[in-house]
Order: C-alpha cells, then sequence, then structure tokens
C-alpha cells in the first residue's frame, strides 16, 4: 500500500489538517492543543451516549471489534482505503522497527483483550456484575454497592515503543468513559486501528478520539482530560507525579531474585530468564533490567550472554526474528554510546561482547539494531546496575539474600524464584513490588485481568455508599 494520509478523529468523525507529520509509509495529520482542548468541553456528550448502552451490548461491541482488529478489514486514511491485517503488520512493522512476527503476537495480545473483555473486568473489577454500572447501583454478595465515574474521558498518551500497550487503555470502551488517544510518533496505526475496529462492531463514533499532536498537544489533553494514562520515560513522566489524575506507565525496573534455596539450579533458569529480558524484543516495561543472585553471578551472567548471543538481527519478515530494530538511528546510537561510556567506570563487564563476534551496534538489510547485552556488575551502585532500555539488556548483580529487598528500588514486576516460605512473605509485604511472580516465572508472563500497573477499572470509577428506605 502506497503512503496514505491518516486524519485525525474528532469524536470518531475523520479531520483533516493543514499540518502533518511524516512516519513511514503515511502523512499524519497533526492537531494543536487549542482544537484538543474545545473538544474536550464536549465530552460529557459522549459520555451520556456510551452510558446509555447495556454493559452487556458494551461487551459484544468488544468481542466483534477483536475479530475485526485481528483478521478484518478496516478504514484507513481519508480517501476510501482499506487496511487489511498484513497490511498493518507491514506499516507498523516499517514504522516502529518490530519484525512481522513481533508486530504479530502483539496482534494477538489486542485482540485477546478486545474478545475476552468480559473476563478482563470480571478481574478489574473483582467480579462486579456489570449490570450494577448500568442502573448505577445493584447488590454484590447480597450488600447493596454503588459505582460513579470519577471522569467524563480517559486521556492516553501513547508511546511507539510496542503496539500491546494499547490493550490497557480499551476496557475504558467497555467501561463506559470516552477515550481521546495521543499516537506516538512511530505508530500511529495501531490506536487508529483499533478505534476503527470498534466503530465497525458498533461503537459510537463519539467515543473515540484519535489525536496527533506535539508535546504541547499532548499537556494540553492531560490537562483536559478527567483521568489519563501517560506513557513515557521518566523525563517525561516526572512532570505528572504528583498528579492523582494521571496514571503513570514510565520505566519499569522489572527484576528477576533468584533465592538463596534455588541458586544451585541457576543453569535450569536460563531459559526463564532469557524470555524475561529478550521477550518482545526487549522493549516492554515487564522487561527484566536486573537479575540478582546471592551467587554464582557471574557464570549466570556468561552463560545468560552465550544464550542471548542467539537473537540476532533478521530479515523484517523473517517469522524467527525476535529482536526489533530502531526506526531512528539516532536513538540506537545515543543508547549504544551511553553504555560503552558507563562501562568505563570500573566495576561492570559487559559479557555479551565476549559471547558474539559482532558489535552490539549493526546494520542489517537498512535497518539499526542494538544487540543483547548483559552486565555483571560488582555492585549495585554502578551506573549501569538499574538501567532500562529499549532493547534485550540486563545487569546481573551478586547479594545476600537478606539484603535484596532493602536494595531493589521500585519494580514494576518481580519474578522472585523461591521456594523459601519466609522470604516469600517479606517479598509479599514490600511496597516496591508491583506484581510479583512467584516461582520459575518469566516477568513478561502476563494475566490480563490483573494488571501490573494500575487498575484501569479503579481510575474510572469510585464506589459510594448507599442505602435506601422503602
Amino acid at each position: 500500500m502506497s503512503a496514505i494520509h491518516i486524519p485525525a478523529l474528532r469524536f470518531g468523525v475523520p479531520y483533516r489538517s493543514v499540518d502533518t507529520l511524516s512516519t513511514t509509509g503515511a502523512q499524519v495529520s497533526q492537531v494543536n492543543s487549542g482544537l484538543i482542548r474545545r473538544d474536550m468541553l464536549r465530552i460529557a456528550d459522549a459520555a451520556a451516549e456510551l452510558q446509555d448502552i447495556p454493559s452487556k451490548r458494551l461487551l459484544a461491541i468488544c468481542h466483534d471489534a477483536g475479530e475485526f482488529f485481528l483478521s478484518g478489514r478496516v478504514p484507513v486514511g481519508d480517501a476510501g482505503q482499506e487496511q487489511t491485517a498484513d497490511d498493518y503488520v507491514r506499516q507498523t512493522s516499517a514504522s516502529c522497527g518490530l519484525p512481522h512476527a513481533l508486530v504479530r503476537n502483539n496482534m494477538g495480545k489486542i485482540a485477546h483483550v478486545l474478545l475476552e473483555m468480559g473476563a478482563i473486568l470480571k478481574g478489574l473489577t473483582r467480579g462486579l456484575d456489570l449490570s450494577v454500572l448500568d442502573a448505577g447501583m445493584g447488590e454484590q454478595q447480597g450488600v447493596p454497592v454503588s459505582f460513579y465515574r470519577t471522569a467524563d474521558s480517559l486521556g492516553v498518551v501513547l508511546p511507539s515503543n510496542s503496539p500491546g500497550v494499547n490493550s490497557l487503555w480499551i476496557p475504558a470502551i467497555a467501561l463506559k468513559v470516552p477515550v481521546a488517544l495521543k499516537p506516538g510518533r512511530d505508530d500511529p496505526w495501531t490506536p487508529y486501528r483499533i478505534a476503527q475496529s470498534l466503530i465497525a462492531a458498533g461503537c459510537p463514533r463519539s467515543a473515540l478520539s484519535f489525536y496527533p499532536t506535539s508535546h504541547e498537544g499532548a499537556h494540553a489533553l492531560l490537562a483536559a482530560a478527567g483521568r489519563s494514562l501517560l506513557f513515557g520515560d521518566a523525563s517525561i513522566t516526572k512532570r505528572y507525579a504528583g498528579d492523582p489524575r494521571v496514571e503513570l506507565h514510565g520505566p519499569g525496573y522489572s527484576k528477576v531474585l533468584i533465592g538463596a534455596d534455588r541458586i544451585e539450579g541457576w543453569r535450569d533458569l536460563i531459559e526463564v530468564l532469557a524470555s524475561s529480558v529478550a521477550a518482545n524484543g526487549g522493549r516492554s516495561c515487564i522487561n527484566a533490567s536486573t537479575i540478582i543472585v546471592p551467587a554464582h553471578g557471574r557464570e549466570l551472567a556468561a552463560a545468560l550472554a552465550r544464550r542471548l548471543a542467539e537473537v540476532i538481527p533478521r530479515d523484517a519478515d523473517d517469522p524467527q526474528a525476535v529482536l526489533a530494530g530502531f526506526a531512528n538511528p539516532v536513538m540506537a546510537e545515543s543508547i549504544n554510546a551511553a553504555i560503552d561510556h558507563d562501562l568505563e567506570e570500573p566495576g561492570a563487564i559487559d559479557l555479551s561482547a565476549q559471547a558474539r563476534a559482532t558489535p552490539r551496534l549493526l546494520q542489517h538489510q537498512g535497518r539499526t539494531f542494538l544487540q543483547p547485552t548483559v552486565v555483571f556488575c560488582q555492585s549495585s551502585g554502578h551506573a549501569l546496575a538499574n538501567r532500562e532500555f529499549l532493547f534485550p539488556y540486563c545487569s546481573v548483580l551478586e547479594m545476600p539474600q537478606d539484603e535484596m529487598l532493602s536494595r531493589i528500588g521500585p519494580s514494576l514486576v518481580v519474578s522472585a524464584i523461591t521456594d523459601d516460605h519466609a522470604w516469600r512473605r517479606e517479598l509479599l509485604a514490600s511496597p516496591l513490588i508491583h506484581r510479583l511472580n512467584l516461582g520459575a516465572m518469566p516477568t513478561s508472563h502476563v494475566h490480563w485481568d490483573q494488571p501490573h500497573e494500575g487498575n484501569l477499572f479503579e481510575v474510572l470509577y469510585r464506589r459510594r455508599a448507599v442505602q435506601t428506605v422503602a
């Protein structure tokens, strides 16, 4: 498919702007902050339209949208073009750098959330009968309950690193809250295809707005929306760290901890560790960026480096391709330079450099790649000991088990490989761990009815006390 023009969507209606931004395969309309603020003044009407649709019908719409998203033809652009699933895979791969196989994996994650929305909401709401949201009140376990929306809209500022993050905002539609989406620069395709799939399935257009915009426009959206999800690095998310209206999705600093009772079997854990580090091209906040062990740290790091050296750049359409390239070569060069700079500090060694014959940064078929990197650090204070990058990177640290919890820092996901019941209780009590996997489970393993960061139902709804008298 030749380059197309992707319009903004104002309450689901295509809008062509005079300002456009080029991404691979498309010209994308750019809207300004004033337009976003004006539109958000009318969002209550869209919320009222969603509120009138029974939850059962919204679940059916999501299910049908999942089918459209996964395999259907949906409108793309503003000149009557249609996009097939194969078109979407090629376009997203070209603009984001992910190989086709990873784009398809992410498609499956998104489709799963749409197809299984009933189960997803059961987990998010802790089993609430959704008719309570239709009527405003009802019963749960024989007790009167009532929930009210905290906002008439959900603003979402999205990244470009991985299409799968879009699955986190989708339940808002089934929860009767309109969304206003600011796509990542390099991935307008995914939120646009989801929106068009929902519209094709019968969702009111007014519930779906799509605003490609600048950083200024993103800030306007976050200020105007009642509740928001913000994806970005620490430099972006820190501005909203104290804003209770904004759910932050920044760096994960996810980790694997191996207990003293399991470390002698470390060789049997290499595949779990490799998956934790490299799944989805290492681009997710739930990828492990640090592995902490009580012993055998250098040996384990060297073995993991050898295993990850098998993950090499391949052609985008190679079914075995699992390493993502960089749409912006400058970003890859900057990350590579930062790692090399920090390796000059004593106390860290790049064991991956010893495990492969090629440099970390290289070109393949016109694309720029960073190859997996495992660094053994002698101290948790080293600059590379707790870092997160947009490729398969991890540090390996060695320290006594009884020091780990006091030194891990905030961690989105921790996979704790231990059968030590006392230590498991300490892990469960730790406020530093947002999601805890107990046992030999990759950090990247996710049950979608248990959000790894925040709970969208709790972001969008609050429970109120309710009493009635005859």
